[in-house]
């Protein structure tokens, strides 16, 4: 089970962290990732980080303004959202999957519930 926590209504150009909590020991089999669904739109890959925590991948759209980190230790996942803009508004959820490609695509084995995010200009 994956519960999202930390979305709001902020201004543009402030920042915003979420929070992802697992709720399962075999946290460390899973690379995970942060997905947005904007209004009208159909849910899209932002970031994704691999099991370890070493690597990390980011869409073309948020690079640069979002890192994504973990603690294994904690079984948490987290996003943090600097320099933000009302195009990033939308369910922000995090997704979890053994299989790298399968998390890219969105084909994954475990989505949380999603959290809400709202820039205003």
């Amino acid at each position: 089970q994956l519960v999202e926590s930390g979305g709001g209504s902020v201004q543009a150009g402030n920042s915003l962290r979420l929070s992802c909590a697992a709720s399962t020991y075999t946290f460390t089999d899973y690379n995970m990732g942060w997905f947005r669904q904007a209004p009208g739109k159909e849910r899209e890959f932002l970031a994704g980080i691999d099991w370890s925590g070493t690597n990390d991948f980011y869409d073309v759209s948020v690079k640069g303004r979002f890192f994504i980190s973990r603690d294994n230790g904690n079984y948490m996942l987290y996003l943090q959202m600097n320099s933000l803009k009302p195009e990033d508004t939308g369910i922000y959820y995090c997704a979890g999957d053994p299989n790298w490609g399968r998390l890219v695509a969105g084909q994954v084995e475990y989505w949380g519930q999603g959290t809400q995010v709202a820039v205003s200009s």
